[in-house]
């Protein structure tokens, strides 16, 4: 996958970071120089090397479970979760879980195929940077932040519900 443009924390940038395993021959070569994410199988195979490269994150495929890099969380700096299709919704769970039960504080990458209207949900969800599908403009997509003033449900960015924040405002 060619370096790209990424929202990281609701600003475009570009991305130093390469993500490697997409294609099962590219872990079969040297890993490119630079920032890489790996894929977990990979990650979990060569752990201790990998840990003196580096900038070094793991990518998790939706079939991934989260607390296999539970040990890791504290020392990775980017987890990468992938979406390879609109319909498939596995990875809002994964990153839910990643923040709320393992704890995983850095930063947290949605990628795949991902559009405007979901970047909204995916902050809610824990994610705080994005890298979109190439028919999507990163420029034109960060209104979407904003599409919503009021949050019903609550979620990993504000766990308290609306309904219980108006309890607690009425007399």
């Amino acid at each position: 996958m060619p370096r790209e443009l990424v929202i990281r924390n609701r600003a475009v940038e570009r991305d130093p970071w390469r993500v490697v395993g997409l294609a099962p021959e590219e872990l079969a070569q040297a890993l490119p120089e630079g920032p890489v994410l790996v894929p977990l199988a990979y990650w979990k195979e060569h752990r201790d090397e990998l840990a003196t490269r580096g900038e070094v994150g793991v990518w998790l495929a939706p079939a991934d479970e989260p607390r296999e890099i539970a040990a890791d969380a504290a020392a990775l700096v980017l987890v990468a979760v992938q979406f390879p299709k609109l319909g498939d919704g596995r990875g809002y769970s994964t990153a839910a879980l990643l923040r709320t039960r393992y704890g995983y504080r850095g930063e947290l990458r949605a990628f795949g195929d991902i559009g405007r209207d979901q970047l909204f949900h995916l902050a809610r969800v824990g994610f705080d940077s994005y890298v979109l599908a190439e028919h999507h403009d990163p420029h034109a997509a960060l209104a979407s932040f904003d599409d919503f003033s009021v949050k019903y449900q609550g979620s990993v960015d504000d766990p308290v519900p609306l309904f219980r924040k108006r309890e607690s405002a009425t007399p």
